[in-house]
């Protein structure tokens, strides 16, 4: 099913048509998806908690303030770990809240705070859809991305007649369809004080992926890099400006378009790639490299015999993120590692720091069930000497798009902005 296992946080305004709401959530429960659900105070007048929970099969939230809510879960992950939010009804009070950033309960907190798509369903009279006031909040909400269905044209509680009756479930559940069969995730926006991310004249190099250290003509040490992060960093350079050079290890992705990419397959040919690169204005070492090979590989396949283990001599890889921080004489001006760790996250990655002599340190959890390697999404610190600054878990694209405007950023605090072409 289209909806299996996404995951649908719905918000209940207070109004009348909140009744459709229960019978959404539950055709999503029959379509396999997880709801979970917060209510206005105002929702409470029209249906019942225990009828939400009822139906949703889980706990209603309601109270931005609840102790008990924020230990099991803050309102800030709960809005994040949608893939969608589904505010239905949408009420006028609601879409003027949306529209004008603010958040005095926990609805609207939830609203702002969000990294996910919104599909508002409105649902209020028709005088009030109708107001001026109600129309330049839909269209500041449109123009800011949010998705609507309806109001449709109908009679209204009141007596009324014409736009504002909310849309029926059926209509709904086509809508969330729709909005989940594209990206959901909303790029974090740069800072104001950061300014416009800036490399042009610049060339970058980016590795990417994991290496393929053979044992055999049929076997490899390796490990679970997909290269996403690595690629996504490259693409958003060259959307900065810059000349990128991106060298690959074995990776199922395309090669970005309008990017230089080399292809490699083990740690030594990727630091000779990386110093056939050279020179360059920023190096970012994203590729998960094997630290190990094996000291003789195997000319013929390595065959089971009768001994129950096996040995394998292993080698140290050469350092490519040290090799370049201590370049003689083509050190790029920042040079930047990755720390994918699995404990000790920070200590681990501010030794790395020293150690490595680079100018910064992005440290991410890649342990088990952190769904990093592989995954879509990312959670990055950047560690410097002077600084640690944590980002929230985003979609990698928008963790390379952050990354690259902080080091644009620290690049320009730096006395000159020379280019090597």
């Amino acid at each position: 099913m289209a909806l299996a296992r996404k995951r649908i946080l719905i918000i209940i305004g207070g109004g009348i048509a909140a009744y459709k709401t229960l019978e959404l959530i539950r055709r999503l429960r029959e379509a396999e998806a997880e709801v979970r659900v917060v209510m206005t105070e105002a929702a409470k007048q029209f249906v019942t908690e225990l009828s939400v929970a009822s139906l949703s099969g889980g706990k209603v939230f309601a109270d931005l303030f609840s102790l008990t809510d924020e230990t099991e879960i803050g309102h800030i992950q709960l809005s994040r770990d949608a893939d969608l939010l589904v505010v239905a009804p949408a009420t006028a009070d609601l879409l003027a809240k949306m529209a004008h950033g603010l958040a005095n309960d926990l609805a609207s907190t939830l609203l702002l705070a969000t990294n996910k798509k919104i599909l508002v369903a409105p649902a209020m009279n028709v005088r009030m859809w109708l107001n001026p006031a109600t129309q330049r909040n839909v269209a500041t909400l449109q123009k800011d991305g949010v998705l609507f269905v309806g109001p449709d044209d109908g009679d209204m509680a009141c007596g009324e007649y014409g736009p504002g009756r909310m849309s029926e479930p059926a209509a709904l559940l086509i809508a969330i369809e729709a909005a989940l069969r594209h990206d959901t995730a909303i790029p974090l926006p740069v800072s104001p004080h950061v300014g416009a991310v800036d490399l042009s004249g610049m060339r970058v190099i980016v590795t990417s992926g994991p290496t393929h250290e053979p044992i055999d003509p049929v076997r490899y040490i390796a490990n679970r890099s997909s290269g996403k992060q690595g690629h996504a960093l490259a693409v958003a350079a060259a959307a900065a400006g810059a000349k990128v050079v991106l060298i690959s290890g074995p990776v199922v992705l395309p090669d970005p378009k309008g990017i230089e990419t080399r292809h490699v397959q083990t740690a030594a040919e990727m630091l000779a790639a990386v110093e056939a690169a050279l020179p360059a204005d920023i190096f970012i070492s994203a590729a998960a490299v094997a630290d190990w090979r094996v000291a003789e590989i195997a000319e013929e396949k390595i065959k089971k015999g009768v001994e129950t283990t096996a040995v394998l001599k292993l080698a140290q890889n050469p350092d490519i993120l040290h090799t370049v921080a201590e370049h003689k004489t083509a050190r790029p001006r920042l040079v930047v590692g990755f720390a994918a760790e699995t404990s000790e996250m920070l200590d681990r990655a501010q030794a790395k720091l020293a150690r490595k002599h680079c100018d910064i340190i992005i440290a991410n959890d890649v342990g088990a069930g952190s769904d990093v390697m592989g995954g879509d999404e990312n959670q990055v610190t950047i560690v410097s000497e002077d600084k640690i600054q944590a980002l929230p878990r985003m979609n990698k694209d928008e963790v390379a798009r952050q990354l690259i405007a902080r080091f644009a950023e620290l690049l320009q605090t730096k006395s000159g902005r020379g280019s090597h072409g």
